[in-house]
């Protein structure tokens, strides 16, 4: 009975691995915050796209009937740790009173928008 070499060829032993060739895929969360407090009329939903933006966030942000924002992005966890943070906060003008977050399943969006 012959016995297989122990010395593989470079082909084959690449097929098993795949060292350097493939990028670790970022982990990319879904949430959704809800803002309450005087946040309509004071420039929350442009400058809350705009801070998304820099943070590389894609998502939709947008006025609610009774008064509160709703905010829907997705990306890193830090970046959307860092946009709810703003988001307590929000634009000098505003004076937020809550933030309520909920996670949410991701939807691949790629862009940011300010939504009516």
């Amino acid at each position: 009975m012959a016995r297989r070499s122990r010395n593989r060829g470079e082909a084959e032993r690449g097929r098993f691995l795949n060292r350097g060739k493939h990028k670790p895929t970022l982990l990319k969360e879904r949430w959704r915050f809800l803002v309450e407090g005087k946040v309509q009329g004071v420039g929350f939903r442009q400058g809350c796209c705009r801070r998304a933006m820099d943070l590389g966030l894609s998502g939709w942000v947008r006025n609610l009937p009774d008064g509160r924002v709703e905010v829907q992005a997705e990306g890193t966890p830090m970046a959307l740790s860092d946009l709810r943070l703003w988001c307590e906060r929000g634009p000098t003008d505003a004076q937020v009173s809550l933030v309520r977050p909920s996670q949410m399943p991701i939807t691949g969006a790629d862009w940011f928008e300010i939504r009516n």
